[in-house]
């Protein structure tokens, strides 16, 4: 999965299992905008498309530096691949461990814009959550009242939106915070998997505007879900529920419910928004805005 940071050409990737790097040539984006990794934990079907993604990177040329997030065995896998490969890249590469972040509940990762965290999960090997929250945006910019008053348009405008004092060329001195409308609440967003149900993934997801968060298993396999430290889909609509998001999307997929077997992709649906009807399957390139607001069900 990847998020498009708004205002910056910037890339951040969530997992990185086979096949990553040639579903990225099959989208419209692009490898060298990718800052940012996160691994949620360390089973193969999470990781081993990484290594060659990053030769792939480096091959380019084009990137300044990858920030990678993940369990602390993530560095010495990465390490490990690209010695026994004999795989140079031409970037640099920071490992960033979570687990004392998650433990704390301490900010993994902050900007002026942005502010990152993560939460441990259960499953069979240590696991983690991640959150994106952007910061209060700056309120609608008043292009009339700008206008009215003669003021150019162009960089000034985009001063003045940042609330920002600008004086003109005829020596006017206008302050931005009177052109701008009260401070809009930012987005956010959590990434959840692998997991069964725990009551971190409702704390570090409470509120979030948008929770991509794995169902593995249909209601009726719940006992299998326990066993392997993975969610149904009554599971993650409960967790969407509990914590109030403004929208749910399933993910992670057992092959038992591809179409046309017993239980369909369809069912899934429907046993999720039985108990959360704001709720999607994801598939491969869906794209999807993210917008305010919390679920009222």
């Amino acid at each position: 999965m990847t998020l498009k940071i708004p205002q910056r050409s910037e890339l951040w990737l969530f997992d990185c299992g086979e096949g990553t790097q040639h579903q990225f040539l099959r989208s419209n984006l692009k490898l060298s905008q990718i800052k940012k990794i996160f691994i949620s934990h360390m089973h193969g079907d999470h990781i081993y498309g990484l290594p060659g993604l990053l030769a792939s990177i480096g091959l380019a040329g084009c990137s300044s530096g990858i920030d990678l997030y993940g369990p602390e065995p993530l560095q010495s896998f990465i390490n490990g691949s690209l010695y026994s490969s004999s795989s140079r890249l031409s970037y640099p590469i920071k490992f960033h461990k979570v687990e004392k972040s998650a433990a704390q509940k301490e900010i993994l990762f902050e900007d002026d814009e942005l502010q990152i965290k993560c939460a441990p999960l259960i499953h069979r090997i240590p696991s983690f959550a991640y959150r994106i929250d952007q910061k209060d945006r700056t309120g609608r910019f008043n292009i009339d009242k700008a206008r009215e008053l003669n003021i150019p348009a162009g960089p000034i405008y985009s001063s003045l939106q940042k609330g920002e004092k600008v004086t003109l060329e005829d020596g006017r001195v206008f302050s931005g915070k009177d052109f701008c409308g009260p401070p809009r609440p930012g987005l956010s967003m959590v990434y959840c998997t692998d997991t069964v149900f725990t009551e971190s993934a409702i704390e570090i997801s409470r509120g979030a505007d948008l929770l991509i968060h794995e169902s593995t298993f249909a209601h009726k396999e719940s006992q299998m879900a326990y066993e392997k430290g993975h969610s149904t889909t009554t599971m993650a609509a409960q967790i969407a529920a509990e914590a109030c998001v403004g929208q749910l999307v399933l993910t992670h997929f057992s092959p038992r419910y591809a179409p046309g077997n017993e239980t369909s992709p369809n069912d899934l649906l429907n046993e999720a928004k039985a108990i959360f009807p704001n709720t999607l399957l994801a598939k491969d390139f869906l794209q999807i805005d993210i917008k305010q607001g919390c679920n009222s069900s």
